[in-house]
Formats: C-alpha cells, structure tokens, sequence
C-alpha cells in the first residue's frame, strides 16, 4: 500500500499529460485515471535489471510526470509487458513495461491499456504493428522515431500517434527514453507483431 501519496501523484501528473485529449469519443483517459480508487496495491516485485537506466534518465528530466515517475518508482510494478510472450528475448531485454491500466489491472480499464515504457541506451526496436491505436507521450530521454514515414527525434514533451496497424519503431542514443504509453480501440496483445527481421536490432 502507498503511505507517500506518490502513486496518486504520478496518476494525476499522468491525467495531466492526457487533458488536452477532449474527444468525448476518445479512450477517456484523463478521467479513468483521476476516478481511480485509492490506494491501488500492486504485487511487490524485485527491482527490474533496468532499474538503474530508468532511474538515471527520470533524474534527468524535468517533465513533472518525470518527477512524479520518480517518487513513485519503487512502486511501480516494472516487468509486466502485456506483449512479452510476442517478443525475442534480445528484445524484451532491451525494455522494461510498468502496466498500470488494463483488463487484467492493476487499474482495471476493460477497454484501455496504460502505463510507463524504459528502452535503454543504444539500442533499437524494430518496426512492429498491432490493432490497437498507440499514444506514446515522452516524459525523459530521446530516440530517433519512426512512424509510418515520419522518422524524426523526440523528446521530453512530444507526444506520438500511431494509429492502428502502423508500423513504428525506436533507436536510442546515450540516454534511453522513458514514455507514457497508452492503447486504446482494438487492446488485444494477439495481433503484436515484428514486421521486419528482429535480428536486424544486432547489427545496427
């Protein structure tokens, strides 16, 4: 259970980052987050093999998501990726998930997946697909972006649209990245998929 009221903070700096979205039509997640029952317990888990890069690029920013991210860290249940089981583990080593929304919870949201993303330093996900709409909302770090045609560098602040079954990917530098990810519309993990080799990522 959170004693700090950090957890609560890092759902209202998150809620935060989604007001401008006012589509009555869209996921609604500004207010899935802030009618969210407090306190939300998560399984304790052992600190991930990336915790020193997550740790070292939120101290980095000062994105107030980045902050909040911060405090609440060693609350947060990092390691659970609903689309592990789709990935290589050469991949998967490069990433680490804190789901926070999602059918199976921890927040449960039976049509909305959301949560944190860390990919470390120097590394590169290949372009991949699945049916969901994506919202990635950088709050540290960099990467050199590829979405659809568009292949530009983005930071703390850019938020990034992929719309269902567009094919995207991400190469860091020095820093790593960490962002706010959220799918919404068709949220099965089954349709996740590479759409080119995945041991390119070795060789470049």
């Amino acid at each position: 259970m959170d004693q700090t009221g950090f957890f609560p903070a890092l759902l209202e700096a998150i809620s935060a980052v989604y007001q401008a979205e006012a589509d009555p039509q869209g996921p609604h997640t500004a207010k899935t987050l802030t009618v969210t029952p407090s306190p939300v317990a998560f399984d304790p888990v052992p600190p991930c093999v990336l915790d020193q890069g997550i740790r070292t690029v939120l101290a980095s920013s000062d994105h107030p998501a980045a902050r909040a991210a911060l405090k609440a860290h060693d609350l947060l249940p990092w390691g659970s990726n609903p689309v592990e089981g789709n990935t290589e583990s050469s991949i998967a080593a490069m990433i680490s998930v804190a789901t926070l929304l999602g059918p199976e919870g921890p927040i449960p949201a039976p049509d909305v997946r959301l949560g944190l993303v860390y990919m470390r330093p120097e590394s590169y996900y290949p372009l991949h697909l699945h049916d969901a709409d994506e919202t990635y909302a950088i709050i540290a770090g960099q990467a050199l972006w590829t979405a659809g045609d568009d292949v530009r560098m983005r930071g703390a602040g850019d938020m990034i649209h992929h719309p269902s079954l567009m094919p995207h990917a991400f190469r860091t530098g020095p820093e790593g990245f960490l962002a706010i990810w959220r799918w919404s519309g068709d949220i099965n993990t089954h349709s996740y998929a590479f759409t080119e080799d995945q041991a390119l990522q070795l060789q470049v």
